[in-house]
């Protein structure tokens, strides 16, 4: 199972434990089917990788893509959506009051993403722009680009609603770095699983028991327990 530092899902405790929201999930699940996990420590493009050779069994919070679908199984849009939205610096958010991602491709917006990281269409769109591309902040880490806002290297960030709420009061950056109502993508992610280590039988089963986690308010329970109020 992997797990990398991107609070609340997954992060490392101050005993040294690994705990968040995707790990105590999937850990129920993988607890109803009779199953322990081992986690891996892994940024999302090496995570990827390592599903398709089949040195990673699971990856939750994948987008089903194509291209993924060649080496992973998926277990449907079981568990809520969560919203990814832009984040932006206080000034930036002055100038450029928009309501759409799209609203910023032909501006001098500076923009930070994580690397291999779906966000949806208008997103894709503005990547495959070159002249915007040249002005995108491209990374593996998610801390680092609030720092570059931090620091006026880039004007916004795409994340997570929950982790990037949760990041911006963790590092103090509440006054700088502003959630807006632009909501870049909401479609529900999957947890992904290998098909050189993993049966469609398991997925399905590794599905129901996300359902029934759900429907008893196991989930919900989880949730509460890392979102900041």
């Amino acid at each position: 199972l992997r797990w990398n530092d991107d609070p609340p899902f997954s992060m490392q405790a101050d005993d040294g434990s690994v705990v968040g929201i995707d790990i105590e999930i999937n850990r129920a699940a993988l607890e109803r089917l009779g199953c322990q996990a081992t986690l891996r420590k892994l940024p999302w493009a090496r995570a990827l990788k390592e599903l398709e050779l089949g040195r990673l069994d699971i990856l939750p919070g994948a987008f089903r893509l194509p291209e993924r679908e060649v080496y992973a199984f998926f277990s449907g849009a079981v568990l809520p959506p969560s919203r990814n939205i832009l984040f932006m610096q206080r000034q930036a958010l002055e100038r450029w009051p928009i309501s759409r991602l799209l609203e910023l491709q032909h501006t001098p917006f500076r923009l930070g993403a994580q690397i291999n990281v779906y966000y949806g269409p208008d997103y894709q769109q503005l990547l495959s722009d070159p002249l915007f591309a040249k002005r995108m902040s491209l990374v593996t880490n998610r801390a680092s680009l609030w720092r570059m806002v931090e620091k006026g290297r880039i004007d916004g960030v795409i994340a997570s609603e929950t982790s990037g709420v949760y990041e911006i009061n963790q590092l103090g950056l509440g006054e700088q770095v502003k959630a807006t109502n632009v909501v870049v993508s909401s479609d529900a992610a999957e947890v992904a699983f290998s098909k050189r280590s993993t049966e469609m039988d398991f997925v399905q089963a590794y599905a129901d028991a996300l359902k029934q986690l759900v429907a008893d308010g196991s989930y919900q329970r989880i949730v509460q327990r890392y979102v900041v109020p």
